[in-house]
């Protein structure tokens, strides 16, 4: 062989692996739509620690390569980097580890102080199992249809958790839109709660709550955990995690295990979670009829979760007396998406009363709708216990 032939023939293969010769138009739609995330995590403020790190996933898990070439550098290939890391997703390790951190920094005060709003983020599950029955009746088996149910409940942690158990096929779809629902909860409730409630309702001042003693914090997350846990052991993992991580923020006594928990620990299981989270979007995958249909249901059930908590409200306050009447505008914070459904309660608040603020209310219902998710997960999950 000549030396030109040699050459010709190395920059022939050379080309043959480039992302150009391997790229397919899938490969090119999902790189738009990781760069779609980050533009909206940057330029419209979406949720940019979760959105940055999905979209730059996408875009990483969809550069094309040649597939037959034993490179081991793609996320579904054994033994590389990619796939090390996505084994936490896949094996359900950073669920936990990120409801650890997510105990250690929520202040369960606002619900302590008025335990009747635990039952505002427990109608708001609803749309969850709404959602489980829509599933069923398009044709979803009962795993798929529990993988595709939990979206309603706003918390991308508790999606995946519970996807990865009961059906792993559909785990991309499944967190890419929960966390893409997540993201728009600014966009999606105040909709829903202008279209579901008066001018009246919304002006509706709620009082202040009483101060919970420290013995209190203290003991919440410890009773907290073991009625959960007694009902729905299958909880364990995201419950017992949840609440560890706030009994070591209210001890005052491991302040340093409850610090690194809430940032430091908490901050690398996102970047990991999220990266990969995206990576697993890879075209041939995610890009299927099935993928529509999960985005349309998740649609459902977070509308349905956020119009459950606000319609639980109004019907509770046909029982309560005039000075105890709830706002319906804190019901939308029943779904998981903390404290972003708490803000979008205060914010829509103080449009129409400037000083109404209603974020630490609704900020019972929202950390009520966290352990509502990781029950609910627990339930479904519990449906394909042998």
């Amino acid at each position: 062989m000549s030396v030109s032939e040699f050459i010709t023939q190395n920059f022939s293969e050379f080309v043959n692996y480039t992302s150009f010769a391997n790229a397919e138009a899938g490969n090119i739609v999902m790189i738009g739509v990781g760069a779609l995330f980050i533009w909206l995590a940057i330029k419209k403020n979406f949720e940019p620690l979760l959105l940055v790190p999905i979209g730059l996933g996408i875009i990483l898990g969809n550069i094309p390569f040649k597939m037959d070439a034993g490179l081991e550098i793609g996320l579904y290939e054994e033994n590389s980097v990619l796939n090390i890391f996505y084994q936490g997703v896949r094996q359900g390790w950073y669920p936990p580890l990120v409801f650890l951190g997510i105990g250690a920094m929520t202040d369960f005060s606002a619900l302590i102080a008025n335990p009747k709003l635990i039952l505002i983020g427990a109608a708001a599950q609803f749309g969850i199992f709404g959602a489980y029955m829509i599933a069923l009746a398009l044709g979803f088996d009962p795993a798929q249809a529990a993988s595709i149910a939990i979206i309603g409940g706003a918390d991308g942690p508790t999606a995946i958790f519970l996807s990865s158990k009961v059906y792993p096929n559909f785990l991309g779809a499944v967190a890419v839109c929960a966390y893409s629902y997540m993201a728009l909860v600014p966009v999606i409730q105040p909709v829903i709660m202008r279209l579901l409630t008066t001018k009246k309702e919304r002006l509706i001042r709620m009082k202040p709550g009483r101060k919970v003693s420290k013995t209190e914090k203290i003991l919440f997350p410890i009773i907290g955990l073991l009625m959960t846990t007694f009902i729905v052991p299958s909880g364990l993992p995201l419950l017992g995690m949840l609440f560890f991580g706030n009994l070591l923020k209210e001890s005052g006594k491991t302040d340093r295990l409850a610090k690194t928990a809430s940032t430091s620990l908490n901050d690398i299981v996102v970047i990991l979670l999220g990266l990969t989270v995206g990576c697993s979007t890879q075209a041939s995958e995610f890009l299927t009829f099935d993928t529509i249909k999960i985005f349309l249901i998740g649609a459902f059930a977070f509308i349905i979760a956020t119009a459950s908590g606000v319609i639980f409200v109004k019907i509770m306050n046909l029982f309560l007396s005039k000075d105890n009447k709830i706002n319906p505008l804190i019901g939308n914070a029943g779904v998981s998406a903390v404290p972003m459904a708490a803000r979008i309660s205060n914010n829509l608040g103080l449009e129409y009363d400037r000083h109404n603020f209603l974020l630490m209310h609704a900020m019972g219902p929202n950390v009520a709708g966290v352990i509502g998710s990781a029950v609910a997960a627990g339930t479904l999950l519990s449906f394909f216990t042998n």
